[in-house]
C-alpha cells in the first residue's frame, strides 16, 4: 500500500504571507469542532443536500457545506491539499481575488454534484470541490513547479520533487475514474463530480483571476540540479 501527499511548491518562494489560506484553514478547523458539538443534525441542517437546493430551498448550504468534514481523516487531507498549493495561487491573485476564486470554486463544486444527481438525498460536504479549483488553476499557471511531495510505499517513506502536471494530472485521473461514486460517511457523502466541477472550474476559468505580473515576481530558480 502506498500513497503521494503533497507538501508544498519547492519552485517558488512566497511573495506575501498566505493569510487567507490560513484563515481558510482555520474556519474548517473550527466548523468542523461545531459539527462534532452538533452531530447529525447540525450536519443535516448545513450540509449541502441536492434534492432540497432543486426545490428551491437551502442554497445557503452551497456555500456552508464547503466548509465542513466527515471525519477528521477527511478535514486533515483536505486541509494539507490546501496549505500545499494554495500559498502558491493565493500569491498570483492577491489575497481578496484568490478568497472570491476559492468560495466560487467550492460553490460551482457543490452545484455540478446538484445537477449530477438532483433527488439525492444524501448530504454533501467538504472543502475538496473549493479546493479542487485551486489545483485547476496551479495546474494551469505552474505546470513545470515541483511539489515537494511525501511518498510511502508499505514502510519506505521518502520525500521527492514531482511537477505539478503530472501529480494534479494524476489525481484529476483518479477523479475522471471514480466519477459518480459516493463517499459513504458518517453523515453522508463527497461526490466526485464536486472534484471534477471545481477542477475544471480552476483550470478553464482560474487564469482570469491570475495577476500574470505577480506571477513573474514569484519565480525562484533555486531548484537544484544534480
Amino acid at each position: 500500500m502506498g500513497g503521494l501527499i503533497p507538501l508544498g511548491d519547492a519552485s517558488r518562494r512566497p511573495g506575501s504571507f498566505a493569510g487567507v489560506t490560513l484563515l481558510l484553514i482555520a474556519v474548517n478547523a473550527y466548523v468542523f469542532l461545531l459539527e462534532l458539538g452538533g452531530g447529525n443534525r447540525f450536519v443535516r441542517i448545513w450540509s449541502a443536500i441536492p434534492v432540497r437546493i432543486t426545490h428551491g430551498h437551502h442554497a445557503i448550504t452551497l456555500l456552508t457545506s464547503m466548509f465542513m468534514h466527515a471525519s477528521w481523516l477527511h478535514i486533515i487531507g483536505n486541509m494539507v491539499f490546501l496549505w500545499a498549493f494554495g500559498p502558491a495561487v493565493e500569491d498570483a491573485m492577491g489575497h481578496f481575488t484568490y478568497l472570491f476564486f476559492y468560495l466560487a470554486g467550492g460553490i460551482v463544486a457543490m452545484l455540478a454534484q446538484v445537477l449530477g444527481d438532483p433527488g439525492s438525498r444524501i448530504p454533501c460536504l467538504g472543502a475538496s470541490g473549493a479546493i479542487a479549483a485551486v489545483m485547476g488553476v496551479f495546474i494551469v499557471t505552474f505546470p513545470r513547479d515541483r511539489i515537494r511531495t511525501l511518498l510511502f510505499i508499505f514502510i519506505f517513506i521518502r520525500i521527492t520533487f514531482i511537477p505539478a502536471v503530472f501529480l494534479i494530472g494524476f489525481w484529476f485521473l483518479m477523479q475522471v475514474l471514480d466519477y459518480g461514486v459516493v463517499a459513504q460517511v458518517r453523515t453522508g457523502g463527497v461526490a466526485y463530480l464536486a472534484h471534477i466541477g471545481g477542477f475544471l472550474f480552476g483550470a478553464v476559468l482560474g487564469r482570469m483571476f491570475v495577476d500574470q505580473r505577480r506571477v513573474a515576481l514569484l519565480r525562484r530558480p533555486s531548484w537544484p540540479t544534480y
